[in-house]
């Protein structure tokens, strides 16, 4: 199976400042991305249902981007990537995520991150 990345973009009344803390502090992480996590310098451990699954970060830049790769990939040359910037037009806050699945899973990696970021616009007022 091939795997392909893909990329999405969302808008938020939020400041980058706070969707930030959202992707970098566990009392965040669990209100909307996952059941449990724990970061540890440069160490993410989630956990969704008693499974664990790892991540390093490979970037982080304050307010600005925040990059993992999962060790299940690491081999792969594969991330997850949030990068965040400010419309300039709107004033709104502009995340980009950039992630990897299945080539046949991209329409069901949408939804999912869809719906994340619906609960994460709910987290942050916005």
């Amino acid at each position: 199976m091939d795997r392909v990345s893909f990329n999405m973009e969302f808008l938020f009344r939020a400041s980058p400042t706070i969707i930030y803390k959202f992707l970098t502090t566990p009392d965040c992480l669990i209100r909307w991305f996952c059941d449990d996590c724990n970061i540890v310098d440069k160490r993410f451990v989630f956990e969704w249902d008693g499974e664990q699954e790892e991540a390093t970060v490979l970037e982080d830049v304050e307010n600005e981007q925040l990059r993992l790769e999962w060790d299940e990939f690491s081999d792969m040359d594969e991330y997850l990537d949030f990068q965040l910037s400010r419309s300039e037009v709107t004033g709104e806050t502009i995340l980009v995520i950039t992630a990897f699945c299945d080539d046949d899973e991209v329409d069901e990696e949408n939804q999912f991150w869809t719906t994340q970021m619906e609960g994460l616009r709910r987290a942050t007022g916005g």
